[in-house]
């Protein structure tokens, strides 16, 4: 994301209520990432991700929070399959090979604190 966009992103969130699903639109046949803080102490991202999409395997040397914003979608955390819907958190260990899948349309939060 552009750095432009990401201001953007953060002032339309400072000092007022926003719906965090509208911040983010779904896109055919994609992932979409919109960073809303970026630090070193860690970041907050907001995906959308379209059916049949996710985001392959891979590890973080961090905890890794994750809130279902809308809809539902598989993580598989450490090989096991944990299924999460709008409203519910999931929190994947930190050095635990994970991935993202979309069986339908999903938005997610995720929170990594470097620590």
């Amino acid at each position: 994301m552009a750095n432009a966009d990401r201001n953007t992103v953060i002032e339309s969130c400072l000092a007022k209520s926003v719906n965090l699903a509208g911040l983010i639109e779904y896109a055919g046949d994609s992932v979409v990432s919109k960073t809303i803080i970026d630090k070193p102490v860690g970041t907050i991202t907001l995906f959308a991700f379209d059916v049949g999409q996710g985001l392959s395997e891979h590890q973080a040397p961090y905890d890794a929070f994750v809130q279902i914003v809308e809809g539902a979608g598989v993580l598989t955390i450490d090989g096991k399959e944990v299924a999460a819907k709008a409203g519910e958190i999931v929190i994947m260990p930190a050095n635990k090979p994970h991935s993202v899948q979309a069986k339908e349309k999903f938005k997610m939060l995720l929170v990594m604190i470097r620590a």
